[in-house]
């Protein structure tokens, strides 16, 4: 089980304020209820959103047939192709970075990239007669996956070495059927994506690589019953209650940068987490802005906007306890416990919603960047916006800022790579907290909050031109994979603008040079 240790400073009134709100709002008991009336009186996007609160159980429930159809398809496979985006593929990348494929099972590569280089290496590195192919989308019509699954289809067209995980009804589900792919899982609709790790859309990828998932699963049911309330027990000493009155007092006391830092082996787990904690907060122009992959020293720099959580052994804890930034330390005593956290984050996460005054299962800014994007595709060519000196970004930036940098690039590249080393030296020379996510992965993650959230979050945008050598055509569209990438950079430019948040497209060169 999970230990928790605070170290709040001067957030502990603020905290212990929070926790009483949610005991007398009985927020535990009405949340495990299903009672949407907690977060809104409209049961939309809120109602039809709690069912992941049974995923340990189903999941339990269906991981022996889920491991049979896994020992077959391993019979012929060496490689699986996952193509999803935000919720569809965030975990699934997450189980393959933290546990690797078991011996015999095929390796997993997670396609959410829509720049062709990052599409051609999936194709280069696997064989399509020993390669199978899982389409992941809740909606059945996000178009990323959709176009990625038509040009596998179109390299192998072996409806055996295909299968989708979606919701009933959908429209990929419907063309699963009429091309007669393997599997067609259909997940609890009652499941929001970044709440759906533990569901179908986690488990499968996770059958497929090998993995001991009732380990996962017996982890995340152990944490959920200790979270479920019982008549004898002491509500405030809830393990989720606290840390989600934790995560929004935090946020509405001015510390909203949730810095969190991760056990090398699990590093991989900061993208589930971003995703759950910007999507679920960042809306209505309050929100928790998720912090992962940044140094000790530049944390310590810049302290004034951060509550800071460990999850597992990381360096530096003492000079973190010793610096008084607000710290909350979250044990992992074995991989396996990814499945209690997963369940305890997403519990605090929904209770800091709630903290916050939102409704944590809704996402009403992330449609108009993609209603952009089809715009400019439906269009004549979309052209780049223009772009901005990088210096005079930097000038404008304040110290409570966070500079988010969203890069439309490869993120397998090279020029990836030596961004995650500007992003330090870009926050060092302005003293800023920084961000760094790829796209269009973070449009389905971290976007919502950039649209929705506070204001103190700045946007700088980098984009590579794949239109020209390289690109690729996808099948049966009027555009490229190459002007795909650039009319969702652009419209999701032009939807930062629209919501009045801070946001310029840089030269690349200005970052990387």
């Amino acid at each position: 089980m999970i230990s928790v240790r605070y170290h709040l400073a001067e957030l502990e009134p603020a905290v212990d304020a929070a926790v009483a709100t949610l005991v007398e709002a009985d927020a535990v008991g009405r949340l495990w209820a299903r009672d949407h009336t907690l977060f809104q009186d409209d049961p939309a996007e809120c109602a039809n959103r709690l069912g992941w609160l049974d995923s340990p159980s189903e999941s339990a429930d269906e991981w022996d047939d889920l491991v049979a159809f896994a020992a077959d398809v391993a019979a012929t496979s060496d490689d699986i192709v996952l193509m999803g985006m935000g919720g569809s593929s965030l975990f699934p990348e997450v189980l393959t970075s933290t546990f690797g494929s078991a011996d015999g099972f095929p390796t997993l590569h997670v396609l959410d990239s829509t720049d062709p280089a990052a599409v051609r290496r999936v194709l280069d590195a696997t064989d399509p007669a020993r390669t199978f192919h899982v389409a992941s989308s809740k909606s059945g019509s996000t178009l990323e996956t959709r176009s990625h699954l038509d040009l596998f289809w179109e390299r192998s067209q072996d409806p055996q070495r295909f299968a989708v995980i979606t919701d009933p009804g959908s429209q990929l589900g419907e063309l699963a059927r009429s091309r007669g792919f393997r599997e067609v899982f259909e997940n609890n609709p009652d499941i929001g994506g970044r709440f759906s790790a533990l569901s179908l859309f986690g488990m499968v990828p996770a059958a497929l690589i090998g993995l001991d998932g009732e380990a996962v699963f017996d982890a995340a049911a152990d944490m959920a019953d200790a979270i479920e309330p019982v008549a004898d027990d002491e509500p405030a000493d809830n393990v989720a209650l606290r840390l989600g009155a934790a995560f929004g007092a935090a946020a509405g006391a001015g510390r909203e940068q949730l810095t969190i830092m991760l056990a090398p082996a699990i590093d991989s787990f900061g993208l589930w987490l971003e995703q759950l904690v910007a999507e679920s907060t960042g809306k209505q122009s309050v929100g928790i802005v998720p912090i992962v992959g940044e140094l000790l020293d530049d944390i310590l720099a810049t302290p004034s906007r951060r509550l800071v959580v460990t999850v597992g052994e990381v360096d530096g804890i003492s000079r973190l306890r010793e610096s008084g930034i607000p710290l909350i330390e979250l044990s992992l005593e074995e991989l396996h416990d990814l499945g209690a956290q997963v369940m305890l984050w997403e519990v605090a996460v929904a209770l800091a919603g709630k903290v916050l005054g939102i409704n944590p299962f809704d996402q009403p800014d992330v449609e108009a960047a993609k209603a952009a994007a089809r715009a400019l595709l439906d269009s004549d060519a979309p052209t780049s916006p223009p772009t901005v000196p990088l210096d005079e970004v930097l000038v404008n930036l304040h110290p409570d800022d966070c500079l988010a940098i969203c890069a439309f690039v490869d993120p397998g590249s090279d020029v990836a790579r030596r961004l995650e080393a500007v992003r330090h030296q870009v926050g060092r020379r302005r003293n800023v907290a920084t961000t760094l996510g790829f796209g269009p992965r973070f449009l389905h993650s971290t976007g919502q909050l950039h649209k929705g959230g506070p204001s103190n979050i700045v946007v700088v945008q980098v984009c590579t031109d794949s239109t020209a050598d390289g690109d690729l055509p996808i099948p049966d569209q009027s555009f490229t994979f190459g002007q795909f990438k650039e009319a969702q950079a652009a419209g999701d430019l032009e939807a930062l603008h629209a919501s009045g948040h801070r946001a310029a497209r840089v030269p690349l060169d200005d970052l990387i040079r």
